[in-house]
């Protein structure tokens, strides 16, 4: 018995556990000390306050959740992009031919470049969603769903960026 548990003791100092914290994943901070991110335009004719969410939600996960200083042009990481999409459609429909949800989806296309390291740029479109109840009207719930959808977004960009998900 006494073996069995010398055996598994020693085994504990091979084992590492993984820390996943607010450092970046994925970014040398030995090389890259500074980014850029731009100004997304809302490129849709709908929710004209959305560039101004995005902008602010995507550049306060970049600055807390990492140790890079922004900077207004020539950063080691550059990020630009635009909201492309915003999608209202009924979804769950019911036997009266009528749909029970609404879907809000909401699509953003990036542009990331890391000046530094070569083959981590990311050129890629992002899109989230939320459902409502299709007898609330959208103009009641559209504040609070676009909250969620840009935390969405941004999780999503963060994560295909800089985290190494």
């Amino acid at each position: 018995m006494i073996l069995i548990v010398l055996c598994i003791i020693s085994l504990f100092p091979a084992c590492s556990v993984i820390s996943f914290g607010p450092t970046g994943g994925s970014v040398n901070y030995d090389m890259t000390k500074t980014i850029r991110i731009s100004e997304f335009p809302n490129r849709t004719a709908f929710y004209p306050q959305m560039t101004q969410m995005f902008d602010l939600a995507l550049r306060k996960r970049f600055i807390e959740q990492t140790r890079l200083k922004e900077v207004t042009n020539g950063g080691d990481i550059e990020i630009e992009g635009e909201i492309t999409s915003f999608q209202v459609q009924g979804m769950a429909v019911k036997e009266d031919a009528y749909s029970s949800q609404t879907r809000l989806t909401v699509s953003v296309r990036v542009q990331y470049v890391n000046n530094k390291e070569t083959g981590k740029d990311v050129d890629q479109s992002f899109s989230a969603f939320k459902e409502f109840d299709s007898a609330r009207s959208l103009d009641d719930v559209q504040d609070e769903l676009m909250k969620l959808i840009i935390d969405e977004l941004v999780d999503l960009i963060y994560n295909a960026t800089v985290a190494n998900w």
